[in-house]
């Protein structure tokens, strides 16, 4: 029987409570589908810092190294949202992860269930086919990374802070390698995001796409699209792209706003690949979901647990090579939202059912 060895990272608010979900979707789908599970729980985010003065613990970074894969839960709250910016549990623990393994591609599903469409802001005849579209973004490059990266007093008094945005072309041949393979594996349709007549980074990201499209597979239906045009595209008829390629400072934008017009955070997961090869020769990855800590239900066993289950289902299979069960884990989720059941955040107001249970016919459905 094949194991499968990951860490999981509750994290905190809500995290807890949707990890433990995910963690039981996963050995109902080892039951299934003949594997095991071995994972170890370890702090992160907030908890880090009150347990070990460190968003991110040596020891959780070692658990990490010693898996392949992690998954995530969510960090950060209101408790910790007075200390300074570089100490804050989003960005001293996301960030050094993503440093430590490279995970340069941030696939980020973005689906609206036909069912769900009243929870999308866009007009009832957009929404009501559902909505599939994946963005991949460049996770490791550009403006959030590149130095310097300072902020000056100026001899006349004034402040000045620099942000230096830079990429190279194997950076972008890599992002766009991901691009091509997940593209060859829905409708061979890829838009590229830039903002070519403004930016050189983008110039050289136009050339560089179309050039590794071209020799990969010229059978990929290419775009590019501005981005403030892309913006708007999406809330026009976001259902004219399937795959969305973008460098990284435009796709975290485009992809909260891909979140948005899906109705709720928790129902969207992440996968975040590395450039490393795990021991099943397989991406390392990191895989969360899209929403927050939610810290105003924490505790009250009222959060919506279906991102967190389909990033479980993402880890297994982009991390364990275990598509037929990653199937059945989304496809669980499926039968669940079609079966009328809801958490507070999808309810519309109406009869809503907690955490607990919604995970508890989540897993009767995984077959």
């Amino acid at each position: 029987m094949k194991t499968i060895r990951f860490t999981n990272l509750p994290g905190d608010g809500i995290g807890p409570e949707v990890m433990s979900v995910a963690l039981e979707a996963l050995e109902k789908a080892g039951q299934v589908y003949h594997f095991e599970c071995e994972t170890t729980a370890h702090d992160v985010g907030g908890i880090g810092i009150d347990n070990h003065g460190n968003a991110l613990p040596d020891k959780t970074l070692e658990a990490c190294k010693a898996v392949d894969a992690i998954l995530f839960g969510s960090v950060g709250g209101p408790k910790w949202e007075s200390l300074p910016p570089k100490e804050q549990p989003e960005r001293a623990a996301l960030l050094p992860l993503r440093k430590a393994f490279e995970l340069f591609a941030n696939i980020r599903p973005g689906n609206l269930f036909p069912e769900l469409a009243d929870l999308s802001p866009l007009r009832a005849d957009v929404a009501s086919a559902g909505i599939d579209v994946l963005c991949i973004r460049e996770l490791t490059g550009g403006i959030y990374f590149g130095q310097p990266k300072t902020t000056r007093q100026l001899e006349n008094g004034e402040k000045e802070a620099l942000d230096t945005m830079i990429y190279q072309t194997g950076e972008i041949r890599r992002i766009t390698e991901v691009a091509v393979k997940a593209a060859a594996l829905r409708g061979k349709k890829i838009c590229s995001v830039d903002k070519a007549n403004v930016l050189e980074t983008s110039v050289l990201w136009r050339q560089t796409v179309s050039e590794i499209v071209q020799e990969m597979d010229p059978t990929i239906e290419l775009s590019h699209m501005y981005v403030d045009n892309a913006a708007m595209q999406l809330v026009r008829n976001p259902n004219q792209f399937d795959v969305l390629l973008t460098e990284n400072m435009f796709g975290d934008i485009l992809s909260d706003e891909l979140a948005v017009i899906c109705g709720s955070l928790g129902m969207l997961a992440s996968a975040s690949l590395g450039t490393g090869r795990n021991s099943h020769d397989l991406p390392f990855g990191l895989y969360e979901p899209a929403g927050g800590t939610a810290p105003d239900i924490a505790g009250k066993g009222l959060a919506n647990p279906c991102a967190q289950v389909l990033s479980a289902a993402l880890m297994l299979r982009y991390s364990f090579g275990l598509e037929d069960a990653a199937l059945a884990i989304e496809n669980a989720v499926n039968e669940t939202i079609r079966s009328g059941l809801r958490t507070g955040d999808i309810s519309q107001g109406e009869n809503s059912v907690g955490t607990r249970e919604m995970g508890t016919a989540i897993l009767s459905h995984i077959q």
